[in-house]
């Protein structure tokens, strides 16, 4: 599927892979004027409320001064341990900034998610995400912001996607509801897409008109 934002086209891509590192969702961009090339890849039970939210930033016009991520967790009480790394309330959640190093030649956001484990550290992967360096900041912001988001997510019992682990409730909302809340989502963000178009159509200079002279009319 290829995005499109008022300068940018983005390409999302499900290709499923197998192995540790395996990613099923590949978000990737196109070199445009001096913006750099840059990619993300996603694990398999990402949630999809968490990468529609990175996908939805990607349409609408950037902020007009990029957030700090770190900002976002230690709002959301997520404690930073002595490596740095930010992890959520409940341990299942690591979210580091991986500097240069021997392992890594580039700066990339990395989250994962574990089953907790009594006996070491980290159980089981659950899911994990990474942003390469030059991925705008507001992108891995509206991620985080979703991640820590702790508003419930809506599943049908028992669906596939969802991690056994996960605390199942009934849900207040009937199904008509969550498809309409849906699709209010997407109207919004339609619209706010359309009000960028209109604002960078109307801040474009106007063409040059020049008219080829006419020769003088013969009494």
């Amino acid at each position: 599927m290829v995005m499109t934002s008022p300068n940018h086209r983005y390409s999302l891509r499900f290709a499923p892979e197998s192995g540790y590192t395996s990613a099923w969702w590949h978000l990737t961009s196109e070199p445009f004027g001096a913006e750099p090339y840059w990619y993300a890849a996603f694990g398999e039970l990402v949630p999809a409320e968490v990468l529609a939210a990175a996908t939805d930033a990607l349409i609408v016009p950037p902020p007009a001064a990029q957030p700090d991520p770190w900002w976002t967790l230690d709002a959301a009480g997520w404690a930073r341990d002595d490596s740095g790394a930010a992890r959520s309330t409940d341990g299942m959640c690591t979210i580091e900034h991986r500097p240069v190093s021997e392992l890594h030649d580039t700066p990339e956001w990395h989250i994962e998610t574990h089953e907790t484990n009594f006996h070491e550290l980290g159980g089981r992967r659950i899911w994990h995400a990474h942003f390469h360096q030059n991925v705008p900041a507001h992108l891995v912001n509206a991620f985080v912001t979703a991640l820590t988001d702790t508003a419930p997510l809506q599943r049908g019992m028992h669906e596939p996607t969802a991690h056994y682990r996960a605390v199942q409730e009934p849900s207040p909302l009937s199904p008509q509801q969550v498809v309409d809340a849906h699709t209010d989502r997407l109207k919004a963000i339609t619209a706010r897409v359309r009000a960028a178009r209109r604002r960078q159509t109307k801040s474009a200079p106007a063409p040059v008109h020049t008219r080829t002279a006419q020769p003088a009319a013969r009494r």
